[in-house]
């Protein structure tokens, strides 16, 4: 199969994009907290979470439609139906959408650039069996490419990586990412 690289299209990458995002925040309370955290990131998706990232998306993707950039597998989702059928499942005809998301990155657009000083990689996800085949690497060339097209104060990309995922770690320090600073958070409701 052929991964190709594109900008986001809500009419057709809307629930793959979402899958993708659930894996993300899944991903994040799981691997890298304790049961709090876990617990934490699964509370916060709900149906109103899903309807206002899809609205954040969209607006990002207004401002640049390049925010979003999507890898999809090509025939992905045909050979899902055709397995299904060949399993005697009945795969309803044209319901299979030709393309599958695979991996996405979201860079925040130029207007938000003032809150760094430098562009904002805010997330970027493969799934599992799509890691280390350099979908991963292409997605991170479209996000500096976007970044580097943006009127930035600092002439940067920062992101936010737990230290304690450290194959996320070695894939940034591969793309030349070093330590700036440390983000530190508290709960709101702490007063």
């Amino acid at each position: 199969m052929t991964v190709d690289i594109r900008p986001y299209d809500p009419d057709r990458d809307t629930a793959g994009l979402y899958d993708l995002k659930l894996a993300f925040e899944r991903g994040l309370g799981e691997n890298t907290g304790g049961d709090g955290k876990a617990a934490a990131y699964e509370g916060k998706l709900t149906d109103a979470y899903r309807e206002r990232w899809l609205d954040w998306v969209d607006r990002c993707v207004d401002d640049d439609p390049r925010c979003v950039t999507v890898a999809v597998e090509e025939g992905a989702a045909e050979e899902c139906a055709a397995e299904e059928r060949d399993d005697g499942n009945e795969a309803e005809a044209g319901a299979a959408d030709p393309e599958a998301v695979v991996g996405y990155a979201f860079v925040l657009p130029e207007r938000t650039a003032m809150i760094w000083d430098a562009a904002v990689l805010n997330e970027l996800y493969v799934a599992l069996e799509y890691r280390g085949t350099g979908v991963a690497d292409d997605l991170m060339d479209a996000a500096l490419a976007l970044a580097a097209d943006q009127d930035l104060p600092l002439d940067r990309m920062v992101l936010d990586v737990d230290a304690a995922n450290e194959r996320a770690r070695a894939f940034y320090d591969r793309h030349g990412f070093e330590p700036w600073g440390e983000m530190v958070a508290r709960p709101l409701d702490d007063s």
